[in-house]
């Protein structure tokens, strides 16, 4: 009980006190007329103020432990106390219309963005930002990734239409004319084989096995063999070797038509590869079984770990809150403010929640109520009410004794004047 409640409490009983003392006093003078005035006035304050002090008193207690019909009324109707508090809270106070409409004069969405753009710029949202931001990338686990970005990377690839792929590559071929180029090559890299004495010496050594080994009867075998013994494997390679280092001279030159119908019928089949259905089923199902063949797990885990690296080098710069999140959080705030439709829309499906949040937990009020005035005795609930509302109660007192006196003093004199 606090001070204030304290001097109410003694207020009051002073004032019955005065009450009860001046009318003993106030006896012996009785005879007087200011004796019976006083004495009158006396009188009917020590009663007004002892009926006060009854009825007040009945409410939490039995007068003076005596057990009165109808007194010590708030303990033997708790129940019917708290059901009315409940019953007042929820049907009267805090009906479920009352709050839905208190809450329709507020714009939340405006107060959750002030909020947000309040708080997102102090240090300790910045710290628990970066903080949550780490643990959440050094509590993924990369590995359980793997088989499932494989999957991704293997099922691609198989269902990877290879015509599709080999045509494009083709008319890209084609476009930048890496044919050509690609003959010039072939045609420069034979050249320098065919120039080397090693090339001459492999050359006579395969010109001269062909001779022997023709096969031929009659006048054409007896020629070949004749040809045969005359010739060294040194002349057949410097022939073949002068034979096609010609025709490479030759095959450069822009305007050589062999070198035309060479790179015509290079360009016809790259334009129409596409076609050719059994060389793309024999490249579709190489290309599958390489895919099935192929273990790209720890590649894959390689790439991810590293990735995850980076992430965590980034997330742990001082400037990551205020260079990438807070701009990010900005920019929606901002973009949502600029849509009033969108505003509007979101509004109304924050309200729609919480009308269904009310409507499923408005019961709730009552309960928690019924609840925390369980956990007490009665004896601490009537405690708790006299102490909250005791001073109010204790001034009835007071005022039953002061307004008695004066009403005492008032029939007295009427009493005077009729006698």
């Amino acid at each position: 009980m606090n001070t204030q409640d304290k001097r109410s409490r003694h207020l009051a009983a002073i004032s019955l006190a005065i009450m009860g003392v001046g009318f003993l006093a106030t006896i012996p003078f009785q005879e007087s007329f200011i004796g019976k005035l006083l004495m009158g006035g006396f009188e009917a304050g020590l009663v007004g103020g002892l009926a006060d002090w009854f009825a007040v008193t009945a409410l939490f207690r039995h007068p003076m432990g005596i057990p009165i019909p109808h007194t010590a009324l708030l303990p033997k109707n708790r129940e019917k106390v708290t059901h009315a508090l409940i019953n007042m809270l929820e049907n009267d106070w805090l009906t479920k219309e009352s709050i839905m409409d208190k809450f329709k004069q507020i714009h939340i969405l405006d107060k959750i963005f002030e909020t947000v753009e309040k708080e997102l710029h102090s240090d300790s949202v910045k710290k628990n930002i970066q903080s949550f931001s780490l643990e959440i990338a050094n509590k993924v686990d990369v590995e359980k990734f793997v088989p499932s970005i494989e999957k991704e990377i293997k099922n691609f690839l198989l269902t990877a239409d290879v015509s599709v792929l080999l045509q494009k590559a083709s008319s890209h071929v084609l476009a930048k004319q890496y044919d050509e180029a690609a003959f010039n090559y072939v045609l420069e890299e034979t050249e320098k084989w065919a120039s080397k004495e090693e090339a001459k010496m492999v050359l006579g050594k395969l010109g001269k096995q062909a001779i022997e080994t023709t096969q031929a009867d009659g006048l054409l075998k007896f020629a070949i063999q004749s040809f045969s013994n005359m010739i060294t494997e040194e002349k057949i390679g410097n022939m073949l070797q002068s034979f096609i280092l010609k025709r490479m001279k030759n095959l450069k030159q822009s305007d050589n038509r062999y070198r035309h119908m060479i790179l015509e019928k290079v360009r016809k089949e790259l334009g129409s590869i596409d076609e050719r259905e059994v060389l793309m089923l024999e490249i579709q199902s190489w290309k599958n079984k390489m895919v099935e063949e192929l273990e790209i797990s720890n590649q894959i885990k390689e790439v991810l770990l590293k990735f995850k690296s980076r992430v965590i080098s980034f997330i742990e710069k001082e400037s990551f809150v205020d260079d990438h999140v807070i701009p990010v959080v900005n920019k929606f705030i901002n973009e949502i403010k600029n849509d009033p439709e969108k505003v509007a829309g979101i509004e109304r499906w924050l309200h729609t929640k919480l009308a269904g949040l009310i409507e499923r937990n408005h019961s709730k009020i009552g309960k928690l109520v019924r609840e925390n005035l369980d956990k007490l005795d009665t004896e601490t609930l009537i405690d708790m009410m006299e102490n909250n509302i005791g001073k109010d109660l204790q001034w009835i007192r007071v005022n039953g004794a002061v307004c008695g006196f004066l009403i005492g003093i008032g029939l007295t004199i009427f009493k005077l004047l009729i006698m």
